[in-house]
């Protein structure tokens, strides 16, 4: 007879999820960094200029990180990920526009991340449905489209769209960490802020 603290199955089919998750978010970090580099080079700007949140894309950093449920976790970033999909879509798109194949190392990358976001979002459907949580439906409308912008607001927009990704792939390891530990019982420590 098994012992009484022996996880159970789901138990370690969440870990397993979270552990693949982790590193899944680890690679898009790196990756999201990398085209960074290029998109900045490329797009002529200034790796210190500073941009405006972007519209549809909720924030990464949380003021009560530690209050948070699992589930409320994954709702977050599945919303935030559906939304970077839109997004780097539409920056795909507008980089084709702008320059064709005359940068395909650009259009690589961006499409390369593009399917990592994918990838991930439905890797966190995958979490919900174990959590005995169907997954919010995904009309596939993404944020609402952006007023017409000039060609240097949609570097600037694409610039924060990036940032703002590598710092959800920070926050996703971290939400996929908690996520993998058995749970206690409530945080001892409300109101502790843990921003990025």
């Amino acid at each position: 007879m098994a012992a009484a603290d022996t996880p159970s199955a789901s138990t370690l089919r969440r870990r397993d999820l979270c552990s693949r998750g982790i590193r899944l978010a680890r690679k898009m970090r790196s990756d999201v960094a990398d085209l960074l580099d290029i998109y900045v080079e490329r797009q002529g700007l200034d790796a210190s200029v500073s941009v405006a949140a972007v519209e549809g894309v909720p924030a990464a950093a949380v003021e009560h990180w530690s209050e948070q449920t699992g589930t409320q976790r994954l709702l977050d970033n599945l919303a935030a990920y559906r939304a970077f999909r839109a997004l780097l879509a539409q920056m795909l798109e507008e980089q084709r526009e702008q320059l064709g194949d005359a940068d395909a190392a650009l259009g690589r990358a961006l499409a390369a991340v593009l399917l990592q976001v994918s990838a991930f979002a439905y890797h966190l459907e995958e979490l919900l449905e174990l959590e005995s949580r169907r997954p919010p439906g995904d009309d596939g409308d993404g944020p609402p489209a952006p007023p017409r912008l000039s060609l240097f607001e949609q570097k600037l927009r694409g610039l924060g769209v990036l940032r703002e990704l590598a710092q959800w792939a920070v926050r996703s390891m971290r939400d996929l960490r908690q996520l993998a530990r058995p749970s206690p019982g409530p945080s001892s420590a409300p109101g502790t802020a843990e921003g990025q």
